[in-house]
């Protein structure tokens, strides 16, 4: 029921969206040229998808996305975890964390490419550096909150390191984690498609660079709407990750 109700909200913002679009198109008098209309929109996708061209596309975008994306996640929280295990250790690491943050990653594309050449590193670098930092933060953050009066009571059990840490320091800190995961996904999937534009010779990135070559604005758009409906479900996915773990931990949200 609670599906079908969030479904529901979904399309009708989706519908709303469409109608605002064509009023614009309407007051604005914007020729096809210059804003394709919805239904030229919607012809481009039925097109792409008809002709196979979206799927293939997609699928490369979704493989380099997955490759640069677990393989920051899985490093990076574990190397969170040891971090905030020792705040003496973080505090000379966070000022460089806190400098090269604000960096783009697309920033780094020139020494990139130099270093991994072009295909599918770049943008899967890209991804990496994207996601890294979110998720540092936020799982160090997550292990320094956790109440010392329980890791003491741990240590007087003489829980070993290991089994303390994936016992129960990532089950105490996975709530401030997955909120840095879901912060990874979004603003791991823009600088995709970005690191795609610049050097890639396929992927959605790649689709709307060469559409907008050919100026097929309407491709361009939908290759717009597909990025935009993908990082959607990506959130949604981790969502969903989110409520398996915490069920399964006992950590179950309210409804």
């Amino acid at each position: 029921m609670k599906i079908g109700k969030k479904l529901v909200n979904f399309l009708m913002g989706m519908i709303l969206l469409v109608i605002i679009w064509q009023i614009v198109i309407w007051v604005g008098d914007y020729p096809e040229a210059l804003l394709p209309s919805p239904l030229s929109v919607g012809n481009a996708i039925i097109a792409l998808i008809i002709e196979g061209v979206l799927f293939e596309h997609l699928k490369v975008s979704l493989g380099r996305f997955a490759a640069g994306y677990f393989s920051a996640v899985i490093r990076t929280i574990l190397l969170g975890m040891v971090l905030g295990r020792l705040p003496l250790l973080w505090q000379f690491i966070d000022p460089i964390v806190q400098v090269l943050r604000p960096v783009s990653p697309v920033a780094w594309s020139p020494f990139i490419v130099l270093w991994f050449g072009i295909g599918n590193m770049p943008a899967i670098v890209i991804i990496f550096i994207a996601s890294f930092f979110p998720v540092l933060l936020t799982t160090v953050a997550g292990v320094n909150k956790i109440d010392r009066s329980y890791l003491k009571i741990a240590e007087n059990l003489e829980i070993k390191k290991l089994p303390l840490m994936y016992k129960f320091i990532f089950p105490a800190a996975f709530p401030s984690i997955v909120s840095g995961l879901r912060l990874a996904v979004g603003t791991a999937w823009i600088f995709l498609v970005a690191g795609e534009m610049v050097g890639a010779q396929s992927g959605l990135g790649f689709l709307i660079v060469d559409a907008r070559n050919t100026l097929n604005l309407d491709y361009v758009l939908a290759g717009i709407i597909f990025i935009g409906v993908s990082g959607f479900i990506l959130d949604r996915l981790i969502g969903l990750f989110e409520g398996w773990v915490g069920k399964h931990w006992g950590m179950e949200k309210p409804a």
